[in-house]
């Protein structure tokens, strides 16, 4: 047992003790290209567009950052909810501002411990996607089924009870779904994958008691994890009104509700590293 797997991880030094010395300096060159490049970036100034920053982890050494970036965030244009921004792109209508439709996947407890505080006080809001199956898991009871939701095995994380998922929507957050098992779905069959798509929106409104509106796709990797020409559109059939990706970039009016890109941030980014991504 080593010090990742004896207990829940709490903290982003914790989370990355086990990678490897070449990986470290594939980080460290990939942070100095983006520092040099960042020079003659700036996130967009005109308007017309919505970007959906996504987190998985707000540790307890990553408080500081994450707060610094929503304050970087509300700079850059307005934070609105995903029903707001679905609804704008839904819409097909000009959009008429900069927003920053800020998510969340997997599902795990520093989420309410660290980020929903953040943004209550900075009244800002967030859409946080749960993995249905392992909200209300424990450490203890669960500790294999959990070491083996990472492929090292190594990392022990903690997720939400329903209780919590419930604390954050009375706080103004949304909860949405990011399949019952965090699993590919072109992995599946379409039976087994519209069963992952309506089970784990029928958990959230059972325990919510409110209406799941949106799917964020685990992994995210079109052609990887899932099928554009399928699983979109059983995301509708399933009774979503959006499905969330995992690429970069900037979503206008026209940008089809099926295919929202997000872009993926660490919560301790310097601001060059928002300046850069946000400027693509």
């Amino acid at each position: 047992m080593n010090a990742r797997t004896a207990e829940p991880i709490r903290t982003y030094r914790a989370f990355m003790a086990g990678e490897n010395v070449l990986g470290g300096l594939r980080n460290a060159a990939r942070t100095a290209a983006i520092a040099a490049l960042s020079v003659t970036r700036s996130p967009q100034r005109t308007s017309g567009w919505i970007r959906f920053p996504y987190y998985h982890h707000v540790f307890d050494d990553e408080r500081a950052g994450f707060e610094r970036q929503i304050g970087y965030f509300k700079n850059v244009g307005e934070i609105i909810g995903i029903d707001d921004a679905v609804a704008l792109l839904a819409s097909g209508d000009p959009i008429d501002g900069r927003y920053l439709c800020i998510t969340f996947d997997d599902g795990f407890k520093n989420w309410i411990e660290n980020a929903v505080p953040i943004l209550a006080s900075a009244d800002a809001v967030a859409a946080f996607f749960v993995a249905t199956g392992y909200i209300g898991t424990e450490p203890a009871r669960d500790r294999d089924r959990l070491l083996a939701f990472y492929d090292d095995g190594a990392r022990l994380m903690e997720f939400l009870s329903w209780d919590d998922c419930r604390a954050m929507t009375a706080a103004g957050m949304t909860i949405g779904s990011h399949s019952e098992g965090h699993i590919h779905l072109k992995d599946l069959s379409d039976a087994d994958a519209m069963g992952e798509l309506v089970r784990s929106r029928e958990t959230i409104e059972r325990e919510l008691g409110m209406p799941c509106r949106h799917f964020c796709c685990p992994f995210g990797r079109e052609g990887i994890d899932y099928d554009p020409a399928r699983h979109p559109k059983m995301a509708l059939d399933a009774g979503y009104h959006s499905f969330l990706t995992g690429h970069r970039g900037t979503n206008r009016a026209g940008t089809p509700v099926t295919d929202i890109r997000r872009d993926h941030f660490l919560a301790n980014w310097g601001d060059f590293q928002l300046r850069y991504f946000l400027g693509a």
